[in-house]
């Protein structure tokens, strides 16, 4: 039914205020009784709770960093039946992000290519709404994903996680560091081992007893792979979050002319499925078992959940699928599920 729906009236709308109108639809349904009566045709079964990170995480599903930027949905995505939801990009210094348009969907290959560019109400907004939320005493797990303010240059870029760090990994469940992100000028080569190692060091002082996670790109050689694993290993990270979208448009089945119109951004959705088995993978071999490992890249039904957690993922990640599975596409994976 609801992809029917898609294709006929809501791909028409423009992609970035389809987002907000849904985001508004969640934030009601994160309010009692709404909440109450949403979960309770979505809620996980009991077998399908993980531990990992310290937490008890209902269902090993969750939401990627990307779709609630702001931790301003929260309650009604745990409504919903994920598992977790990782809140931001959030940067310590608030910004509007790329200028507009800058999110495209290729409906043909499922996927979307966004330069959003961090855009956000900085750390300071965060931290209130995740107090207030913490007040409230939410189910659902909270992990925030911060990453370099814009206007900060790419030296200076270590203060500015920190600054963030400082300031949320408190009112966190767990910590992401966004060092992958293709549309903030200068990130990606902080993805370097040499350049990475300082950095992770000095938020993880900052993040404290939270778990601390990094979020590393698709587009790395298999080796830098490897090794950004085995570094957050010996530097006592908690986990990796593998990947974040792609610069590659190979394999593409939408019209070339779409593609190029939608120039520069990430590339998420089905046509990653391959490489992030690939890259989820070669970082399980590189980490000890109780290592945590979050797989998150093409992922869209529960076999494809199943694939990731019987490849050696201790929880999975999606967002694109949402777009074009529909608000029950949570439950849809927690009863697809094997016991």
């Amino acid at each position: 039914m609801y992809p029917l729906l898609f294709r006929a009236v809501l791909s028409r709308f423009d992609p970035e205020f389809a987002h907000h109108a849904a985001m508004a639809v969640i934030r009601v349904l994160g309010v009692r009784p709404f909440s109450w009566i949403t979960r309770a045709v979505t809620a996980p079964q009991p077998h399908q709770r993980v531990s990992a990170l310290g937490l008890a995480f209902d269902s090993p599903f969750g939401v990627a960093a990307g779709f609630d930027k702001n931790a301003v949905g929260v309650r009604g995505l745990g409504a919903l039946g994920f598992g977790h939801v990782e809140v931001g990009t959030i940067t310590a210094i608030p910004q509007d992000g790329n200028p507009r348009p800058r999110l495209f969907r290729l409906v043909p290959d499922r996927a979307v290519i966004n330069r959003m560019g961090f855009n956000n109400a900085g750390a300071d907004a965060a931290a209130r709404r995740l107090a207030k939320l913490r007040r409230r005493r939410p189910q659902t797990i909270i992990g925030v994903n911060i990453g370099k303010s814009r206007v900060v240059e790419v030296e200076n870029a270590t203060a500015d996680y920190v600054s963030s760090a400082t300031k949320l990994a408190p009112l966190a469940d767990y910590l992401a560091v966004n060092v992958s992100s293709p549309n903030t000028p200068g990130l990606r080569g902080l993805q370097a081992v040499e350049t990475l190692a300082p950095l992770l060091r000095a938020v993880q002082e900052a993040a404290g007893k939270t778990p601390l996670l990094v979020k590393i790109a698709p587009d790395l050689p298999d080796d830098e792979i490897v090794a950004i694993a085995r570094l957050a290993v010996a530097e006592g990270l908690d986990g990796i979050i593998a990947h974040n979208t792609t610069i590659e448009r190979s394999g593409l089945t939408s019209d070339p002319t779409v593609i190029e119109a939608a120039g520069a951004g990430g590339l998420s959705g089905a046509p990653l499925r391959e490489r992030s088995m690939e890259v989820l993978r070669l970082v399980r071999t590189a980490v000890p078992r109780e290592f945590c490992v979050i797989s998150v890249g093409g992922v869209e039904t529960a076999s494809d959940v199943q694939e990731r957690l019987d490849a050696g993922a201790t929880l999975v990640q999606g967002y694109t699928a949402f777009l074009y599975r529909g608000p029950f596409w949570a439950r849809q994976i927690n009863r697809g599920l094997r016991r």
